[in-house]
């Protein structure tokens, strides 16, 4: 009996930790206003921890407002003004990322109107310096933005 009550315990904590929304900005230039909420580990409200050694989890939900054929990943840190890729996300295909709202795998092409949920991450390798940076993540088709957000961050022990 208390396992069974201990394991309910855990997986609402669970749900619940998962159920809150990072706030992040919209992008300047566009694609933000299909975002319905992202969900970052560990981060509710900026900025971000970015611990060294682990790996961050992004998934959000979004409604794309035009039809889309394949998506890439945009993704790069700010830092000190300026732009560096994270290296194996950045420039990847995001449609293997991709979900309907029931949570089975969707790929593209996506139809409009239609929510989808994109989950990826990235590993904070511990060879990064311990600095502030603006985390911007997008993501594209032929270079336009469909979701795009960005979020201060720092990246710590």
């Amino acid at each position: 009996m208390f396992g069974k009550t201990t394991l309910v315990f855990t997986t609402v904590l669970c749900l619940i930790a998962l159920g809150d929304s990072t706030d992040v900005k919209q992008c300047a230039n566009g694609g933000g206003n299909t975002i319905k909420s992202t969900v970052i580990t560990e981060c509710d409200e900026p900025p971000c921890e970015l611990k060294r050694g682990t790996r961050v989890e992004i998934e959000q939900k979004f409604v794309p407002d035009r039809d889309v054929k394949s998506l890439k990943t945009s993704v790069h840190a700010t830092i000190l003004g300026l732009p560096l890729p994270f290296v194996g996300v950045d420039g990847s295909d995001a449609c293997n990322h991709v979900y309907d709202a029931q949570g089975n795998v969707a790929g593209c092409p996506l139809k409009a109107g239609t929510e989808y949920h994109y989950k990826n991450g990235f590993p904070v390798r511990k060879i990064y310096p311990k600095v502030s940076l603006d985390v911007y993540w997008a993501l594209v088709e032929d270079g336009n933005p469909i979701t795009c957000f960005e979020v201060p961050s720092k990246i710590i022990d």
